[in-house]
């Protein structure tokens, strides 16, 4: 039987893999031909009056075309995520390019075609099968219309914005899987470290060093239950594991569960994914906003689509309630320890990287500041205490790089487009005081 560590892989690599669908689509059309042959020389149909040499002509030409839409499509892929990786950020590729939907039906639709129109010709004898080319024109048809529409689309999804806004719900989507519940402005994540003493067992990874990329928490909370002990998870999801690093500590009765049962509750991969993982989402969107800010490429205005999306999933964030580190079962007994990121840990994700390589940017200060001063107003009052951090951290870099009065005025402006929309000096925060400077 599979585990369920093999299982997770093998979906996430179905999930990812372009190959697939057109793959399916070849069997697929062989038995759908087959079927079709049957059927037209049971009905008798002469439903378009197709001559042998008119059929096979128009055959030949659909296989033609879309033997080179597939190799335009493929090109093209190829030069987008050339263009993805050196543009914006490598990271980009495996969670939008390769899961791409419509990528994938389309060239599964041209194969399709391809295949349809090759069997066609092979299985015209003598006698035309109407039924047959009135299917191949409809495909043909298709696979125009999908190729016009994969030129539109693509062209679109290529743009910083659709990508970053892709990351985005993926983002708060897996958040909210993480987070389920909302918070209340009351809620406390961090309580005080419980004291389990030193661990009865410790079960170390054996499997070649990898990234832990999802655990099986519903499972592993049920051995623990069963066997009334504490089962606790060692690294954080994202963490690089190396062989032999601690992977359990376990306590109690939970020093008796069986090593390979709880291993393989735990998936491993060559990279982060954005399954289990809430930071990972912004992770990547820091470093599309790094990369547009770097000297090679200075983009700042994609850094600015890319704090948009930030403050898009900081919002979300800050709205749940981000849970201690301790799952407990029905009886309110702990029965797992696995560590997530707290409030701490996504601001200073959101905003260090960004204010450190941005700084001397009036529109990364400008929009910087409306970000922290709408979360500030819109978000429950525990959540303001990091967020004035990190107004007051960017009040003083800007004092020491805008040395000139009218610059410092212009970059002490909250400014939600970043340069350009709004150049007035009212400070919305007014009245709101920062413990940190106070």
């Amino acid at each position: 039987m599979m585990s369920w560590s093999r299982f997770y892989s093998f979906k996430n690599y179905l999930k990812s893999s372009l190959w697939l669908v057109p793959f399916v689509a070849i069997p697929l059309e062989l038995v759908t031909t087959r079927v079709l042959h049957r059927l037209d020389a049971w009905l008798g149909w002469s439903l378009l009056g197709f001559t042998q040499t008119g059929a096979r002509a128009l055959l030949e030409a659909f296989a033609t075309i879309t033997l080179s839409f597939v190799v335009f499509t493929f090109g093209s892929l190829l030069i987008a995520i050339q263009v993805a990786s050196a543009q914006l950020t490598p990271r980009l590729i495996a969670t939008t390019l390769l899961r791409n939907r419509v990528v994938k039906y389309t060239v599964g639709l041209f194969i399709f075609t391809l295949m349809f129109a090759l069997s066609a010709q092979n299985l015209m004898d003598k006698e035309v099968h109407q039924l047959i080319m009135l299917l191949a024109m409809l495909l043909g048809i298709f696979s125009f219309a999908a190729f016009f529409h994969l030129i539109d689309y693509a062209s679109r999804l290529l743009r910083p914005i659709s990508l970053l806004a892709h990351v985005g719900a993926a983002g708060i989507a897996v958040t909210e899987s993480i987070y389920p519940e909302a918070g209340h402005g009351t809620d406390v994540e961090v309580g005080e470290a419980i004291d389990l003493g030193p661990p009865g067992r410790v079960i170390r990874h054996q499997g070649a060093s990898a990234i832990v990329v999802a655990v099986d928490l519903e499972a592993l909370k049920a051995q623990a239950e069963r066997s009334k002990g504490v089962v606790e998870f060692v690294p954080q999801i994202g963490d690089f594991v190396a062989t032999d690093d601690p992977l359990f500590n376990l306590y109690g009765g939970a020093c008796s569960l069986d090593e390979h049962t709880l291993s393989s509750r735990v998936a491993f991969g060559s990279e982060r994914a954005m399954d289990q993982d809430p930071t990972f989402a912004f992770r990547i969107a820091v470093d599309v906003a790094l990369k547009a800010l770097s000297p090679a490429i200075n983009d700042p205005t994609t850094a600015v689509l890319a704090m948009d999306q930030l403050h898009r999933m900081l919002r979300t964030v800050g709205q749940r309630h981000l849970r201690t580190d301790e799952l407990l079962d029905r009886s309110e007994q702990i029965r797992v320890i696995f560590r997530t990121p707290n409030w701490d840990d996504f601001v200073y994700l959101a905003f260090s990287e960004i204010r450190y390589c941005g700084s001397n940017n009036l529109q990364i200060v400008r929009r910087m500041r409306a970000m922290i001063e709408n979360l500030v107003q819109t978000l429950p009052p525990n959540r303001r205490e990091s967020l004035l951090r990190q107004l007051s951290l960017l009040d003083r870099e800007v004092e020491r790089i805008f040395t000139y009065p009218e610059e410092l005025a212009l970059a002490r402006v909250a400014d939600a487009q970043g340069l350009g929309g709004h150049s007035g000096k009212v400070n919305s925060m007014k009245g709101i005081a920062s413990p940190i400077r106070a």
